[in-house]
């Protein structure tokens, strides 16, 4: 069906032509409701998304102001600017007959998502709407507009649907724009992205263009919130002439509201957009950074959304395009889009917030992203007066993004004494990481240099056993189980050799959560030999600097790597005796490094706990834990690959170590 205007379409020059009214327009279709779980089963994403924004609007009489456009599919070749041919194909013929037998078998293989009979319209349906809007605003038709679409677009990449999306829709109507539009003076565009999930998509989309400043704030734990990756760390500014032209706002941690955006708003997107000047704005207007999204655990309200976007009605004439994209608590995201409306109606004066601060993170995160992106943008040169950055909320409790997940209204919740000590003492360590990168701040440290001479063996006894799980710490990223990524070595270059040894040292599991692998216990070997015990370990010959960037990895990485933490006096030290406690990491579990003898004269170290949490593991203070599923998995596939055991007796020796008291 087609939505019909408030008014007759022949007449929609005529609508608002108040001077005190702007001429804003509006797209929904319940077609796009077509597109839904293939059994009925309940999602995040479902149709009573747009049904519930455009039900909630309908009761506030907003369509009957506005310019309501009518729906209607994206052409291929506007697609194919952004996306592949064959996935459009795909997108294009998954909802045929010819795929029911194979379309959930293929849905299954992508990244959250599913499809059904009525995927392939609704994404073109959402993708089309986007391309409406913004073609009229861009021709001066409308002054602002909303699209109420669905399927989602921010997440989808060149070859790829992912996180609910299947078509880019605000990416296809920026290029549409800039590519297929000349004519209509479109040569710069602005694109911010407030859902609490990273772009990925856009980001990629326009990397190393120019012509689109693409900015987003999102929720990012250092790479463990989705998408998961490190792809919205503010590190990622570009590349070639694209460089500076995407900035990313990473949020350390979840339950940040309408003071922190405010900030990040003033401070970085409010002066970067006066030195850009776009001609246009488009919006990826999700709105799961909501109080009580159960996926997002950040606290925006309604006003938050509406004072963000009147501060971008100061740029590009007020010619902006919202686009919806996630949002999946119903009563927010029909309220925050209430807002909206409101804001581009010009219906009611933005009052001022009342008095709320940013918390420290969030003026941490403001500040890195200053520093990183001064060199493209001047305006952000000037450091930020402290008693500006002294405007601090009271401390607050992370938590992680499994946790939030399972939110209703986490922001309302009251945290007992007894799960905030928990997680201080479990959790809380793992996350309480500094935005700071210390690959950027120590690129020229001289240490770097010197320790790069010194070869040692470093010898593991855990996950680090499968080489490809241990090179997540050489070269980035992360293997099959884990929760979150790995930033790497500054020296990427792989181990110049490997090779397996038994040594006297007891191996058994303890703690029973960890950030990177979830609930279950994580390897540990007691740091005194005994005759009596073996442990299977695997040595990775590399670099005294590498040691470095995988002892800061393998514990607590808050701290600057201005200077070493295991430099060459620590190593002749250690030479002369046992094992040394690494004071600067001294919050993680892996701070004893352990001198386990020569292999061709090189030293070969180990990280384990000190003795100290060998006596807590013996009381019961820290408990002992079997390894989950996906953790004792990388040692069985560790121990086979190397050709140490087979697979029944790997899966026995985790057994016996994981139940064999101390």
């Amino acid at each position: 069906m087609e939505v019909k205007s408030g008014v007759d379409k022949s007449n929609c020059n005529c609508v608002n032509d108040s001077r005190n009214e702007r001429r804003v327009g509006l797209i929904y279709d319940q077609r796009m409701c077509k597109h839904r779980t293939p059994d009925g089963d309940d999602h995040p994403e479902k149709p009573d998304r747009i049904t519930v924004i455009w039900n909630k609007l309908e009761l506030a009489g907003i369509p009957q102001r506005c310019v309501v456009l009518n729906a209607k599919e994206a052409e291929d070749k506007y697609v194919c600017g952004v996306h592949s041919k064959n996935h459009v194909n795909l997108i294009r013929n998954i909802s045929s007959k010819q795929y029911n037998s194979r379309r959930n078998r293929i849905a299954s293989k992508l990244n959250s998502i599913y499809l059904n009979e009525g995927s392939s319209e609704s994404a073109y349906l959402a993708a089309g709407s986007v391309i409406e809007v913004a073609e009229s605003v861009a021709k001066g038709e409308l002054n602002s507009a909303f699209a109420i679409v669905r399927p989602p677009g921010h997440h989808a990449e060149y070859d790829e649907p992912m996180g609910f999306c299947l078509f880019n829709n605000v990416a296809i109507a920026a290029s549409y724009l800039l590519d297929q539009r000349p004519e209509l003076g479109i040569n710069k565009i602005l694109i911010v992205d407030w859902d609490v999930h990273h772009g990925n998509g856009t980001q990629k989309t326009f990397w190393k263009d120019p012509r689109v400043l693409f900015f987003s704030v999102h929720r990012h734990e250092f790479g463990s919130f989705y998408p998961g990756n490190d792809d919205g760390f503010y590190t990622m500014v570009g590349e070639g002439p694209g460089a500076g032209y995407n900035i990313n706002v990473p949020w350390e941690n979840g339950r940040c509201g309408d003071a922190d955006y405010l900030a990040v708003w003033d401070h970085i997107l409010v002066p970067v957009a006066k030195e850009f000047n776009p001609d246009i704005i488009l919006v990826s207007a999700g709105f799961d950074a909501a109080v009580g999204d159960p996926l997002g655990g950040c606290r925006l309200t309604p006003y938050g959304y509406s004072a963000l976007l009147k501060k971008l009605m100061d740029f590009a004439q007020g010619r902006i395009v919202l686009a919806l994209e996630g949002g999946y608590n119903l009563d927010s995201i029909a309220k925050s889009a209430l807002a909206c409306m409101e804001v581009l109606l010009e219906d009611k004066p933005i009052s001022e917030l009342t008095e709320a601060y940013p918390f420290e993170s969030t003026w941490r995160v403001i500040e890195a992203v200053r520093r990183k992106l001064c060199a493209f943008w001047p305006t952000l040169t000037d450091e930020l007066p402290t008693t500006l950055t002294n405007q601090k909320a009271p401390p607050h409790v992370l938590l992680s993004s499994s946790e939030s997940e399972d939110e209703v209204d986490e922001a309302s919740k009251i945290i007992s004494e007894d799960l905030v000590q928990a997680i201080e003492d479990v959790v809380e360590p793992l996350l309480k990481l500094k935005i700071d990168n210390y690959h950027d701040q120590v690129t020229s440290a001289s240490w770097r240099s010197k320790l790069s001479k010194t070869d040692i063996w470093y010898a593991s006894f855990g996950s680090n056993m499968w080489k490809s799980r241990f090179l997540c710490y050489i070269e980035g990223g992360q293997v099959i189980g884990m929760k979150k990524p790995c930033s790497g070595s500054m020296d990427r270059n792989p181990p110049k050799e490997t090779r397996w040894k038994t040594f006297p040292h007891r191996l058994f599991f303890g703690r029973d959560f960890t950030q990177t692998w979830g609930p279950g216990g994580v390897a540990f070997v007691d740091p005194r030999s005994n005759s009596e015990d073996k442990a299977y370990m695997c040595l990775y010959k590399i670099t005294l600097e590498q040691f470095n960037d995988v002892l800061l990895q393998e514990n607590v990485p808050d701290l600057d790597m201005n200077s070493p933490l295991f430099d060459l006096n620590a190593l002749d030290t250690i030479l002369n005796g046992v094992s040394l406690i690494v004071e600067a990491v001294k919050r993680g579990w892996y701070h004893n490094v352990v001198y386990l003898g020569k292999e061709d004269d090189i030293p070969v170290l180990t990280m384990t706990c000190p003795l100290s949490a060998i006596e807590s593991f013996k009381s019961g203070e820290i408990p002992l834990f079997s390894p989950s599923k996906d953790y004792a998995g990388t040692l069985v596939r560790g121990l086979v690959e190397g050709k140490q055991l087979s697979e029944e007796e790997a899966t026995t020796y985790i057994q016996v170590a994981s139940t064999k008291s101390l």
